[in-house]
């Protein structure tokens, strides 16, 4: 058998345009790619988003509506929904030094690195914040298409949806959360989705790579 390397397994990943409903991904390769997006860098490692698995039919229906119409959400098995916080707060990031605390030992260069943390957050516009904790999100996200791809399950990123909608759905404001990105993962219909026979098409790496030696 041969063995597939990181980027075979990319080269085989595509944005699914339409998966087949009557196939379930597995429950251990959902936790795989759901442990890969736990261990997500971010930055100071404060992981400022949640992230929640939908698999209700009825309310993977209601978000599909938000998401004008994309079937994939509930084609799919799952619906991965990316949530940032919508700001930082002291409260959150003595979540983060707790953790730090119980793990590493309540040492004082710590307590003084998140208390700089806070210093620079805290006095910030609630937007600016939310558009950091996005953007964590979003490396969260890289990291779950690359799993995803590693499990031979197939993905979809999405932003094309309203994410005031999507809150909604899911009691997100309330939990101080707001949607950023959704994530349906399934497995491809072979003989319904227009994309899958065509070529990868990427940028050539002399025009998307520049070297500074």
């Amino acid at each position: 058998m041969t063995h597939k390397t990181l980027n075979d397994h990319l080269n085989w990943r595509y944005a699914t345009k339409k998966m087949d409903s009557a196939k379930a991904v597995p429950q251990e390769k959902v936790d795989a790619i759901i442990e890969a997006i736990r261990m997500a860098p971010t930055s100071s490692g404060t992981q400022p988003f949640e992230l929640i698995v939908v698999t209700n039919p009825e309310i993977r229906a209601q978000i599909a509506e938000a998401a004008y119409g994309q079937a994939q959400i509930t084609d799919g098995s799952h619906l991965l929904v990316f949530a940032a916080w919508d700001n930082y707060t002291a409260e959150r990031i003595d979540e983060v030094v707790q953790l730090n605390v119980d793990a590493r030992g309540d040492l004082s260069t710590l307590r003084e690195y998140y208390d700089k943390l806070k210093a620079t957050y805290l006095p910030r516009e609630a937007d600016e914040n939310y558009a950091h904790a996005a953007r964590q999100a979003y490396i969260a996200l890289g990291v779950a298409l690359v799993a995803a791809a590693e499990q031979e399950v197939d993905s979809t990123p999405m932003e094309g949806f309203d994410p005031a909608a999507v809150d909604k759905i899911l009691g997100l404001t309330e939990r101080g959360l707001r949607s950023v990105v959704l994530l349906p993962l399934g497995y491809r219909d072979a003989t319904g989705d227009w994309l899958l026979p065509m070529e990868k098409v990427r940028k050539p790496r002399e025009t998307i790579v520049t070297q500074v030696a």
